[in-house]
């Protein structure tokens, strides 16, 4: 006979997001404050920050100091683990911002501890673009002066070696940006991997300093480009109605389609469009629905672009945001998108896990949660946890998903209905109710027997302790878009756990748990 494996009895588990079980603080509505340790608050402070954007509780200086502080603490107490943070936050994650400024404080931390091992590798591990290195010496300049030290110089420098190329030279160095290509040539002083690098070097450095007169022979996608400068607009325009060669012409030139936008010296047409859709990356395509629709592109071009942007390994290899194909659902004015967009959108939530039992979700619409991501966004955190909170109960066997600010509204799954279609069906329908954080209320008034609760929020609570609202069996996960520093219940031990995060992947956490095993970091 079993003595203890039986009932309600539950395998002791552990999430990594941990925080102290006893409240010693206040959210900023008020309620009862769980802090948490300093690696769980840089964790889900840097899943969501957009750095330098200021949110609906933090003005943008107070959250990137707080942001700095953590990774200089995480640095001293764990640098393996921090390292390994920072390159998953702008890989995986896709976190570039925040990725690249956590670069810079690790490696202040580290030289201010006497330390300079493994700041280089984590310098080169956050700059995978070409655009980057530049980004971060801007970085790094304006809060610590131009005095490079040598991890600085070196981890830029092994980037510059992977990541400078004549397409980038001709998609990211410009007059515009403070430290141009020549600029950081310049400062960390790179050792080119073979002579066509070190001609592209030493033209990059001419041209920054205005004595470029001629571009080498090597360098055949520079000589392409400047050819086709030179062309009469006649010329430029006539380019298009050759078919056969205008895709390979503009392409053996490095043209992307914003310096074709430029250079055409008027409208984008259709055949202008249709050109250069087979040479436009994943994301360009995406941005530009609107535009292909304006413009009046082919039924066969059309099909061709809604099959990328639909295949799933070429959703999974763009690390697009679940949120970005809403916001191009939301721009195309044709809905001959429609199907291939909510087939991205499914893709990139594939971590969602299909939960037995009963599941109540609860999604966060109060006023706090009507904050963009940034300030030229439209997408706000309560689209965000509508996206997550809908997507996560049309999986459940058995879902209620309720919108809740200070008063509640239950949502009604209809079955099969296309994500993007609820959500905006959530949008239409008045679910974002934008008032005051009545979670422990919410919870009190719609629990009934689940096996489970979700909540997707910003914590910042203000009637109650959300971890009493509840019984202490049932497990509670927080799904955290704001990373404010005190959460609204504790974290990291039985039954009571909080992931964060503006994609997918911290839904792998829950299975996890609820088969009784560990969930670790995602690095």
């Amino acid at each position: 006979m079993s003595k203890f494996n039986f009932g309600r009895v539950r395998a002791s588990v552990s999430s990594p997001i941990v925080s102290e079980a006893v409240a010693s603080g206040r959210t900023h509505q008020g309620g009862p404050g769980y802090a948490r340790d300093a690696k769980s608050e840089l964790f889900l402070l840097s899943v969501t920050n957009m750095v330098g954007e200021q949110t609906f509780y933090e003005n943008s200086g107070e959250r990137d100091d707080r942001y700095a502080a953590l990774v200089r603490a995480a640095t001293v107490a764990d640098p393996d683990w921090t390292a390994r943070f920072l390159a998953w936050l702008r890989g995986e994650a896709n976190m570039r911002t925040a990725s690249l400024v956590g670069a810079a404080h690790f490696v202040k931390a580290r030289l201010e501890a006497g330390e300079q091992g493994m700041s280089r590798q984590v310098v080169d591990s956050v700059l995978q673009r070409a655009d980057e290195p530049g980004e971060f010496l801007a970085y790094w300049t304006s809060q610590y002066g131009r005095a490079l030290p040598k991890p600085v110089k070196r981890g830029v420098a092994d980037a510059v070696r992977r990541l400078y190329d004549e397409r980038a030279l001709v998609k990211w160095d410009s007059a515009a940006r403070g430290f141009r290509f020549g600029d950081v040539l310049n400062l960390v002083h790179p050792s080119p991997v073979a002579d066509k690098q070190s001609e592209l070097f030493a033209h990059a450095l001419d041209r920054r300093h205005g004595h470029a007169d001629e571009v080498p022979a090597s360098l055949e996608v520079l000589r392409a480009r400047e050819e086709l400068l030179a062309w009469p607009v006649e010329r430029r325009r006539a380019l298009f109605r050759d078919r056969d060669t205008v895709t390979s012409t503009l392409r053996n030139a490095g043209m992307t389609w914003e310096s074709v936008a430029g250079w055409l010296q008027g409208p984008m047409t259709a055949d202008v469009w249709e050109a250069l859709v087979p040479s436009m990356g994943y994301m360009a395509q995406l941005r530009n629905l609107r535009n292909f629709d304006e413009a009046g592109v082919s039924d066969e071009v059309v099909a061709a672009v809604a099959a990328r942007l639909a295949d799933p390994q070429q959703v999974a290899r763009s690390r697009q945001l679940p949120m970005r194909f809403l916001s191009a659902y939301r721009a195309a004015p044709s809905l001959r998108w429609a199907w291939a967009l909510e087939q991205a959108v499914t893709h990139s939530l594939a971590n969602v896990p299909e939960l037995p039992g009963r599941t109540l979700v609860l999604v966060d619409t109060s006023y706090s949660m009507n904050a963009t991501f940034s300030k030229d966004g439209s997408l706000k955190r309560w689209d965000a946890a509508a996206v997550f909170g809908i997507a996560l109960g049309a999986r459940c066997a058995a879902a209620d998903v309720v919108s809740y600010s200070d008063s509640t509204r239950a949502f009604r799954l209809r079955s099969r209905e296309s994500l993007l279609k609820a959500v905006e069906r959530w949008k239409s329908g008045g679910y974002f109710l934008g008032s005051g954080t009545a979670t422990a209320k919410a919870v009190r008034s719609h629990f009934d027997r689940h096996d489970r609760v979700v909540i997707v929020t910003d914590e910042q609570v203000g009637d109650g302790d959300v971890h009493r609202a509840m019984p202490d069996h049932v497990p509670l996960y927080t799904w955290n878009l704001a990373g404010y520093r005190h959460g609204h219940a504790p974290s990291g031990g039985r039954d009571r756990h909080t992931f964060g995060g503006l994609t997918d992947q911290a839904f792998r956490m829950i299975p996890l748990l609820e088969s009784g095993r560990d969930a670790v970091w995602p690095f």
